[in-house]
């Protein structure tokens, strides 16, 4: 698989960059809070403010940027939870383009409508992988 570059990888995602802090952590009985997970989005994303309801409902902590997703982007949960459990040197996970039926792209609107996609892994080097595919 041919690398994304960096740039076009962060140009065309949507809202997800981990806390290096959330990499570090410890799994956590269900009594303590849960790793932190930091967004950046646009002031007006309703599909960005329902991706942190799906977060919190799974356990984990929200700080939230609204100032956009330029140099940060996006999925689920469960993603997460294998990052953090895996340990990859990594800095984080990236849906591109905002697939609908991915957490956030997911609302009554769309239908039910599922569109494939990969959620990728951002390795430290700037690389990128396919860490989870949707079909």
């Amino acid at each position: 698989m041919t690398p994304i570059p960096r740039r076009t990888l962060l140009a065309g995602t949507a809202g997800l960059l981990l806390a290096p802090a959330a990499l570090l952590a410890k799994t956590d009985p269900p009594t303590k809070p849960g790793p932190l997970v930091q967004v950046w989005k646009g002031p007006s994303c309703g599909c960005c403010v329902d991706w942190i309801k799906h977060l919190e409902a799974h356990g984990f902590r929200t700080q939230v940027q609204d100032t956009g997703n330029t140099d940060a982007r996006l999925r689920p949960a469960r993603e997460i939870q294998r990052l953090l459990k895996e340990r990859p040197p990594a800095v984080g996970l990236a849906v591109p383009a905002m697939p609908v039926g991915a957490p956030g792209m997911d609302g009554p609107s769309y239908e039910g409508r599922k569109d494939p996609y990969d959620v990728l892994l951002l390795a430290k080097d700037g690389s990128s992988r396919v860490f989870q595919t949707y079909r």
